[in-house]
């Protein structure tokens, strides 16, 4: 266990070596056999098992009051009602609202579909839109990803004679709307063994119930389920792998027009789909229609049979998406100002901005959560109200607090993890300190989950191309199955830039095996003023394949940091910072270690009497000549050397070029250095 930058502790599985070389010799590469070892699938059998991702898809009718749903859609659509799709802004009630919208117009339903506008309308079902649905002769209207907590708008719908179909994956709240038909899968009345279907894993229930050959329905709209799934953050358990892995497969160059065209502006239409292709790539430009315009946009994109337009709709999503992160990173820095001071030492991020942009702070919560360890809920204020968005943090759940300070919201809904709310301004004080409040007791309480879970340490020359390519066994990656995450302990720092405007971090590492790797550590905040070339740390990180220019090569994606305790301590020390007795027995090299140094030196020297090397050769020659030398007092023993006289050091661009004077004999004992750590 080690500390780290932004998680509070590092947890590192161990594994059996037995069952490691048994799976090896299976045939799986040293990388997956470690990380399927540490989350238990230690035997051939049960790796095969977790890999082939075949549970049985459950009948759909299990599911509470979808026998309801079926029997008014299909009576709605033998009288030729008019139909309205409902759905939400984001990809998951995007790809909903595609697919149910799809499979009734192919079975020759007169359907509709009405996503409302973010800043007009907000969330969900709403009193304007059923007033303007129902002026357009709308008889029925099927929600998809929201309604659960539309209890007023079932009752306008009654009074309208709109028949009424809620199907939702959100938490439920005391009373369920009055509706026709309420699937939910967090019915407190459930029925459904799996409660982690997303809205378009709920939509595509619906049309398998309708259907009655839920292997078609697949068939049809595996790409829009596995989109909407790893977009909302599913868990990848139950019926959600078999669907996401397949739907990946979809994705390819047969795929849906509008995916392949929008894959191809992205610029990785030419590789396979991967969860994080969709996750990290598509996702965010499909958003950006609901973000920033309209989402609207990415459904005619999933539904026209048009190139021409498909390509249009493509750029346009591409654009609102640079436009976006423009957008994101402003608010970004007027949150961040405000953090200064006393903000930042609450327990959790409550923050108010006048008319901010409402489609993005969301992002911005759970960027600031993450970088600050803590939940975070970002307020749109406009006028007198504010509309907020929020994001949990190491487990803290969300709907269930914002449930309790209900008498402070107009109206909240969501789920532990993400959540949205509307608050009159007057409210937000008592808000923040109730929150930070539950959130301490919570903390207090030792609930919170705030450690990184990390699979294993390989070893450096592990780190291959090949070994790396064959992680991809282990895909579909989510929430339940996490992308394999590694650690490497004392690795170098050799070269530190910072890109897109400081934002990232780009790091060259040298491990301790002597191989040397390209790292990214994205949106790492503060830390990369912490960092210093030379130095040694600790990283977790998720491995990837970089390609540049027709290369291709190892990249670690780090997802945190530890910076040697000795080596803060060795800046501290020749900052001239007094260190305590313990902190200088932790830093101080012994007798043995200095010589062990100098011995090392003395015959590495070639003919001309000067060793040149990296201070990474140095170090690893050195481990290797005396496998019990610390690392970590590499540096400390070459300062009381050279300031001894026995070694002379130049600098030789980034290597050393080291010498020993001819008769020079000086006691360990006149080093100042030596005598400041080892004195009492």
């Amino acid at each position: 266990m080690v500390f780290g930058v932004k998680y509070g502790t590092w947890n590192v599985a161990t594994c059996d070596p037995a069952a490691l070389l048994a799976m090896v010799r299976a045939g799986y590469s040293p990388l997956t056999a470690q990380c399927l070892c540490a989350r238990g699938y230690d035997t051939p059998q049960k790796a095969r098992q977790l890999l082939q991702a075949d549970a049985p898809l459950i009948d759909p009718f299990e599911m509470k009051e979808m026998d309801r749903a079926v029997k008014v859609i299909r009576q709605g659509l033998k009288e030729k009602k008019k139909i309205a799709v409902f759905g939400d802004y984001d990809v998951d009630g995007i790809t909903a609202t595609c697919l149910l919208v799809d499979y009734l117009r192919s079975e020759g339903a007169d359907c509709i579909f009405h996503i409302p506008g973010r800043l007009e309308e907000g969330y969900g079902l709403n009193e304007m839109a059923i007033e303007q649905l129902a002026g357009e002769g709308i008889q029925m209207i099927i929600t998809v990803d929201c309604g659960i907590t539309a209890v007023r708008e079932a009752q306008l719908c009654r009074e309208k004679g709109i028949r009424l179909v809620i199907t939702d994956h959100h938490e439920c709240k005391e009373t369920l709307p009055d509706a026709d038909a309420v699937v939910d899968p967090h019915r407190p009345d459930r029925s459904y063994p799996h409660t982690d279907l997303c809205g378009v894993g709920i939509a595509f229930k619906l049309a398998a119930a309708l259907c009655g050959d839920q292997e078609a329905i697949a068939r049809r709209y595996a790409d829009l389920f596995c989109l909407g799934t790893i977009a909302d953050v599913m868990p990848l358990g139950g019926e959600n792998p078999q669907r996401v892995t397949r739907g990946l497969k979809a994705m390819g160059k047969q795929g849906r027009l509008g995916l392949r065209v929008l894959a191809e502006e992205c610029g990785c239409g030419a590789q396979p789909i991967t969860a994080s292709t969709v996750g990290y790539v598509l996702s965010p430009r499909i958003n950006a229609a609901g973000r920033m315009e309209h989402a609207e946009l990415a459904v005619q994109l999933f539904l026209t049979k048009d190139p021409a337009r498909a390509t249009e709709l493509a750029q346009t999503l591409c654009r609102l998406n640079r436009e976006r992160q423009l957008t994101e990173q402003e608010i970004y820095k007027e949150a961040t100002a405000m953090l200064r001071g006393k903000a930042a030492q609450q327990s959790a991020i409550v923050l108010a901005g006048e008319q901010w942009h409402q489609g993005v702070v969301g992002i911005v919560a759970s960027r600031l959560s993450e970088e600050y360890g803590k939940p975070a809920f970002l307020i749109c204020m406009t006028g007198d109200n504010g509309k907020a968005s929020s994001r949990s943090y190491g487990g803290f759940n969300l709907f269930a607090a914002l449930n309790e300070m209900s008498d402070l919201l107009v109206g909240y809904g969501g789920h532990e993890l993400a959540a949205g709310f509307t608050i009159r301004r007057e409210h937000i004080d008592e808000f923040r300190s109730r929150i930070c409040s539950r959130v301490s007791q919570f903390c207090a309480a030792g609930e919170s989950s705030d450690a990184l879970s990390v699979d294993c340490e390989p070893r450096g020359k592990d780190l291959t191309l090949e070994n790396v390519e064959a992680l991809e066994q282990l895909e579909p990656c989510g929430t339940g199955c996490p992308k394999p995450l590694f650690c490497l302990s004392e690795v170098t720092i050799l070269q530190l830039s910072t890109v897109g405007g400081g934002k990232h971090l780009r790091l060259r590492l040298a491990t301790r095996d002597g191989v040397q790797l390209q790292a990214i550590w994205f949106c790492c905040g503060s830390a990369a003023k912490k960092l210093r070339v030379g130095e040694r740390v600790d990283v977790a990180f998720h491995l990837q394949i970089n390609e540049f220019r027709g290369l291709r090569s190892v990249q670690l994606s780090l997802v945190d940091l530890h910076i040697l305790e000795a080596e803060e301590l060795y800046r501290s020390f020749r900052e001239g910072l007094s260190l305590s007795r313990h902190q200088r027995s932790l830093l101080a090299p012994t007798r043995q270690d200095v010589v062990q140094l100098f011995t090392y030196i003395r015959s590495g020297l070639p003919a001309d009497g000067q060793l040149r090397c990296s201070p990474q050769e140095l170090e690893q020659g050195l481990c290797r000549s005396c496998p019990e030398y610390s690392l970590r007092r590499v540096r400390l023993c070459l300062d009381i050397l050279r300031e001894l006289g026995v070694v002379q050091l130049k600098l030789e661009g980034s290597s050393l070029c080291l010498s020993l004077p001819a008769d020079v004999h000086n006691p360990l004992e006149n080093s100042c250095l030596y005598q400041a750590l080892r004195g009492d």
